[in-house]
């Protein structure tokens, strides 16, 4: 059963959104971790992804979109699918509006909020939907 953390950002968080997600998709790398980046379409996907190579001067976050055709051994991974196949990563960060129906093969799950209203209550919506199924999820003031 994984692990469930949300991520509330407050409006003023420097940057936004993606840039804490970045932030995220570093401290975890660095620990050692395998990291899955769901997103809600391939605009987000490519967002994240140009990010990633550019957020920080210096940083290197070895990562890849997803192709859909074959599974990567790249630490982290970018996929807009409703579908993931491979065992190989241990923590789901989740940024669509929907919870992917494999959230269960991993370890930790881990959601970002922040002050946009329609990512809120879809927040609010992910986070009933894994009480629903017995999960205890803990949220993370991010002020």
């Amino acid at each position: 059963m994984p692990r469930i953390d949300f991520y509330i950002l407050k409006d003023s968080f420097p940057d936004g959104r993606m840039a804490f997600v970045c932030r995220l998709v570093d401290k975890v790398y660095r620990k050692g971790h395998r990291i899955l980046l769901h997103t809600e379409d391939d605009g987000q996907a490519a967002m994240i992804d140009d990010m990633l190579w550019t957020w920080r001067q210096g940083s290197f976050i070895p990562h890849e979109v997803y192709a859909g055709d074959t599974i990567t051994d790249c630490p982290v991974v970018i996929n807009d699918r409703p579908e993931y196949d491979a065992d190989t990563h241990d923590v789901l960060i989740n940024l669509a509006n929907d919870v992917p129906l494999f959230f269960e093969r991993f370890e930790r799950v881990s959601e970002v909020v922040d002050g946009d209203e329609a990512v809120a209550r879809m927040a609010r919506q992910r986070y009933r939907f894994y009480r629903e199924r017995g999960f205890n999820p803990e949220s993370h003031d991010m002020g």
